[in-house]
């Protein structure tokens, strides 16, 4: 087991927070656009670590069967609550699925695994995709691992590092961005985001 006892009694304290701060309102955000327009139209989607779920309420309103899962039984309860999305608690480790997602949203979720297990992490997520399927990740840029000032444990990439990680992973990225925004932490940190496919 890999998950963080620490980082997740921060999302069971500040779940109704989190959500708070992340609500894009009536509107998906321009990722959540870019990878809704790329999966297959009523596709299958695994929402990987989906917090309060707003991303799972706008792929459900789309039309797409979405799977949310997250390892904080807070966040499973708002997401109920606020967004009207039955999430199941569960942790990266339980994802052992094979070829069965059109697509796989993990946005700014697996910063939170130890970083020696990404790879790991993000072979079995190749795995679950359908061929085509489509994988959104987001990262904050850095290097190594560390602590918030919440306590929340972060594993930090390069850009190159992580394009790295999803060609081994067999993942082709399609799509890069970059920027920067402040968190819970009240801290402005860099962000990379990638889109990728999984070939045939």
């Amino acid at each position: 087991m890999s998950a963080d006892d620490k980082t997740i009694a921060v999302y069971n304290a500040k779940a109704q927070d989190y959500a708070t701060h992340f609500n894009s309102g009536g509107t998906p955000g321009k990722h959540l656009s870019r990878f809704m327009d790329a999966v297959a139209d009523g596709g299958r989607v695994l929402d990987l670590g989906c917090g309060p779920a707003n991303a799972s309420r706008f792929m459900m309103e789309a039309g797409f069967d979405v799977d949310a899962l997250d390892a904080s039984r807070e966040m499973v309860r708002v997401a109920a609550e606020v967004n009207g999305v039955t999430a199941r608690l569960g942790t990266f480790d339980d994802v052992t699925d094979v070829a069965v997602y059109d697509g796989v949203w993990a946005n700014f979720s697996l910063l939170h695994a130890p970083k020696d297990r990404l790879p790991t992490y993000l072979s079995a997520l190749a795995t679950a995709l359908k061929t085509n399927g489509i994988f959104h990740i987001g990262m904050k840029v850095g290097d190594g691992m560390a602590r918030d000032g919440l306590d929340r444990r972060y594993s930090y990439v390069q850009r190159d590092e992580l394009a790295g990680l999803l060609a081994d992973a067999g993942l082709t990225v399609t799509a890069t961005d970059e920027g920067h925004e402040v968190g819970l932490a009240g801290t402005d940190d860099p962000w990379v985001v990638m889109m990728a496919r999984k070939d045939g």
